[in-house]
Parts: structure tokens; sequence; C-alpha cells
């Protein structure tokens, strides 16, 4: 099977978990979605709210590295084979421009550019250009879904005026998908893309990629990339097997020549390889442009996938991947800001002492909660919560709630300075109290003795 048909089964593979995944729910969380409006971070089911951030450079390590590792390995397959910018173009000029519309006679030659001087090309091009827009709204709209969960997009889409921002997301995104996919092109790849410039770095001798045998089919090129060879004739039939017929270079689709040797515009899509296997396939013949690396062609070495390298980008892998489980095991499903007042304490009848806190609720579940506190560890018993029994919050809301904490035992002899106690409170779900709660720390101010009767 042509790699080329294997790549359109991979988009659409890609495409259907790209506009699916936003409607995944586990327990009325998505898989992933980073919302700026609920302020929230939802991960594999699980939501978190922005002081849980913490997880976001454990994601971004992994996406980097991950890709990385896949270059290392297997060069830009990433681009070829599942970057969306690869996949829209061949939407749009493989299937509405050369299948639907047929302003390109064949899939094979994308070095050509249509006709548009022709009337009827223009018209063309323009049910192309609009073909493409819907797609393209559709596009930004999968895009905004992993930000806006599409529960509260479409019902946000029905009041315009009232979501402008995010109306204006979708149609900006929209027209630069546009702009991109039918006038930016391969050079989006070529001049704005970071990753090609990177990728230089990333390459070693094992590095798998499409190749040019010039053992085979002779040196088309010289040390200064002058091109040596036009037509057949300018080889030596009886020595190399290069027909000179260009296929791999008319299927290019960002516009070189592989036989040149690597270049930072390949995006692997191996294209090149599927020409020239078809050529030299009819001549009872191995293609002369292969996925392989350097090793194997030029150094006649087995191509290692499992060397250092790799086995680096493995371990460093399982370490953010034992990082972000580890950091999402400390999940909390409730939020509890205690603050002390202004206030340090107030001391009453029969020495009690009593001090102030200012405490902040967010109830971070898909469904209400009804919470209450506790004083646990060393001074249970010894401290008591005054006003505040428990606090109702619906999903999503948050409450603030001022609580008092008193004593009359005596807990510290000190007659020089005020005493700070660590105390730890403990706020749960009544529902829920072994799952949805938090523990929190904070100062109980005891005054010297020399202040108490």
């Amino acid at each position: 099977m042509p790699y080329r048909i294997k790549r359109y089964y991979g988009y659409i593979i890609a495409t259907i978990v790209a506009l699916t995944l936003p409607f995944i729910t586990i327990g009325g969380n998505h898989i992933f979605l980073l919302s700026f409006d609920k302020k929230q971070l939802h991960l594999m089911g699980t939501a978190f709210d922005m002081q849980e951030l913490y997880m976001m450079p454990f994601l971004l390590m992994l996406l980097f590295i991950g890709i990385f590792a896949v270059t290392a390995v297997g060069g830009r397959a990433f681009c070829g084979w599942a970057c969306p910018q690869t996949i829209f173009r061949v939407v749009y000029r493989d299937l509405i421009e050369t299948k639907l519309l047929g302003l390109r006679k064949r899939i094979k030659n994308k070095q050509k550019d249509p006709d548009y001087s022709k009337k009827e090309n223009q018209i063309k091009r323009i049910v192309g250009i609009l073909i493409w827009s819907v797609l393209a709204l559709i596009a930004a709209a999968d895009f905004l879904w992993f930000f806006v969960p599409p529960e509260d997009f479409f019902q946000y889409i029905q009041h315009p005026g009232d979501h402008t921002i995010m109306i204006g997301m979708l149609l900006g995104v929209a027209a630069f998908l546009i702009y991109d996919v039918v006038f930016l092109k391969e050079d989006f790849c070529i001049y704005v893309c970071p990753y090609s410039r990177v990728q230089s770095v990333l390459y070693d001798e094992d590095t798998l990629q499409a190749i040019y045998t010039p053992s085979r089919g002779g040196e088309i090129y010289n040390e200064n990339h002058e091109k040596l060879v036009f037509k057949q004739k300018d080889l030596d039939k009886e020595k190399y097997d290069c027909t000179a017929c260009e296929s791999c270079v008319t299927v290019c689709p960002t516009h070189i020549d592989i036989r040149k040797g690597t270049q930072l515009e390949c995006i692997n899509c191996l294209e090149c390889v599927d020409a020239c296997t078809t050529v030299m396939g009819k001549l009872g013949k191995e293609s002369l442009v292969q996925w392989s690396s350097t090793n194997e062609i030029f150094n006649n070495k087995k191509t290692k996938i499992l060397r250092a390298k790799t086995y680096m980008y493995i371990v460093a892998l399982i370490a953010i991947l034992v990082g972000l489980v580890a950091m999402g095991g400390t999940k909390e499903y409730m939020l509890l800001n205690v603050n002390k007042t202004t206030q340090i304490y107030k001391i009453k009848e029969n020495n009690e002492v009593v001090n102030n806190y200012l405490m902040l609720f967010q109830n971070t579940e898909p469904k209400k909660h009804t919470y209450k506190l506790e004083i646990i560890g060393e001074y249970k018993g010894k401290i008591e919560i005054q006003r505040f029994k428990e606090l109702t919050l619906r999903p999503g809301k948050m409450a603030k709630k001022v609580v008092v904490l008193s004593t009359k035992e005596r807990l510290v002899k000190n007659s020089t300075k005020d005493t700070p106690l660590t105390v730890m409170i403990k706020a749960y779900a009544v529902d829920e109290p072994d799952r949805v709660f938090v523990l929190r720390k904070t100062a109980f101010i005891y005054p010297r003795t020399d202040k108490l009767k």
C-alpha cells in the first residue's frame, strides 16, 4: 500500500479523534479542556482549578519532548502524518481542487498550479475557497472546543452579541486557516514553522527519513548543490538506475528535489518514495528513494531504532508521566483559602482567646455539596470552631465566611511574647467526607501570660 494512502487513513483517524474528543466526558469532566471562562483544566476526566495549574508544565514538556522523540526516530513524521497544516493542505489541494473541482489534473503533480487565467478555473477557485471556508469554520470551532466546552459553545453562539470575544476568535482562526491553506500553502512549513529549523539538531545517522540512494541512482547534484543531471542521457545507464523522470520532484508538496539530500523543507510525507517506487517498480527494480537512515544508505549499517538517544527520550517521558500522575494524585476536590483577619487575637471573659479568620470556599465539583469544618491533630478538643456550622455551595460557586476559633484552655505559658500555634483545619463535604476534603494549616495566636487574668 502506498504511503500516501496510509497517510490518508492516518488523517481520517486524526480528524475523527479531534472532532469527537471535545464531546467525551467522564463524570461530567472532559478528556482535555483548558477553560479560561471557568478557570479550569480538565485532564482525563479530572477537573483542576487555576490554583492547580502546576500540571501545565508537565503537559507542555510531554508534548514537546514527545515530538522531539518522534523526530529523532522518524524525522518530521509528525509534519507529514499528523500536523493539521498538512492535513488541511491535503484536503484543499488533493480533495477539493483535484478530485472535486478538477482544477489540478493529477494528485501526483503538485508543482504545477492551475491556470487561473481561464474564467472557468476562476469560478472553480471561488467555489473551492467557499467550500474550504465552511470546513475552516468547523476546524476553528473544533479548536475552540478545547478552550470553550461544546455545551457552552453552542449556547454562546446563539447570543453572539454577548460573546463577541469568542465569535471574534472563531472568525479570526477561520480567516487565518483560509489565508494559510489557500494562499500561504506550504510556505508556512518552510518559512513560518520553527520546527523545520529545530529538526537538524534532532537528527542523527539513525533517524528515519526520505533518502535518495546516489550509489544506485547516480549523483544528481554536486557538493555546491549545482544540478548535474537533467536527462537520463547525462547518466551512465549501465551503472545507474535513475531515469531522470523527476516524478519524485513533481510530487513534492514543498517543491524540493529529494535527490539533493536532507533539506529542512522535507516534511517526511514520503510522496517521493511512492513516486519512485511506482517508476522503478515498472522496471522491476527497488525504489531509489526510501524511508531509511543515513547509516543504512551510506554506511551500510543497520538502522538502530533503540539507541542511546531514544533511551534518554524514553526515560525523560516516563519521568514526566510519573510526575504528572504524582501531581494529579494530589488533586483536591474543593478549594479553601484561609486568611487571618487584621485583629491578631481577642481575650474575652474567663480568659477565652479568640482568633478570627476569613475563609474562601469553592465547590469545584459538578454537583452540589454541603461543607463542614473540624479541628484535627494536636489541638483537637482544645480549640473550638465558632460561628460556622455548615455551608452549601452549588457547582463552581464560591463563598466567603468569617470563622472564629476559640479556646478556654491554657495552651502556652510564655510571659515574654505571644505564641503562634499551628492548627490543622479539615474542611469536608458531608455527603463524601472521604473523597472531598482539604487540610489547611493556619496560625492561632495565643497571648503571653501577663495579658491573661
